[in-house]
């Protein structure tokens, strides 16, 4: 996994992980990484200091930080409750996009690296799935080039 420190057009810092560089690109390239202030999808990665760890400092650390951004406009720190709300509209989106999958995709369970494949490689006819896979299946489909992702999963949905 991959952390990246991204800044928007409107000059927005946050962080996100990606599963590898090229996972990045396909998603940026696909407009799926947008700004969780201002929605923007025309995201960069901002500037980052590198980890780099002497033989003494291995068991402590510190984690990579963005640069500092031009000094041409300062925001304030935003109130808690503001994440707070842009928490809980992530939330809210995250489930309507799971919703809408599952509703408009054909749950095929175990089959699904198999089914995918079938698709991939023209056996069978494309149509949205959705279903199971185990890590290393995930991986392997990934390896072969078929697109997947994993479906979102909430807090409340493990309760």
């Amino acid at each position: 996994m991959i952390r990246y420190a991204l800044r928007c057009e409107r000059d927005h810092a946050f962080e996100s992980w990606f599963q590898s560089s090229s996972a990045y690109d396909q998603q940026v390239k696909r407009k799926l990484v947008t700004c969780p202030i201002c929605g923007s999808a025309k995201v960069d990665k901002a500037i980052m200091a590198p980890r780099i760890v002497g033989k003494k400092g291995r068991e402590r650390a510190p984690e990579p930080t963005p640069a500092p951004a031009p000094a041409t406009e300062v925001t304030p720190q935003q109130p808690a409750s503001l994440m707070m709300a842009q928490e809980r509209e992530l939330r809210t989106k995250l489930k309507e996009l799971r919703d809408h999958i599952v509703k408009h995709a054909d749950n095929v369970g175990e089959r699904f690296p198999n089914e995918a494949r079938a698709m991939h490689y023209g056996d069978k006819e494309h149509r949205p799935i959705y279903g199971e896979a185990s890590p290393d299946e995930a991986k392997a489909l990934i390896d072969e080039g078929i697109e997947v992702s994993p479906l979102p999963v909430l807090p409340e949905d493990r309760n």
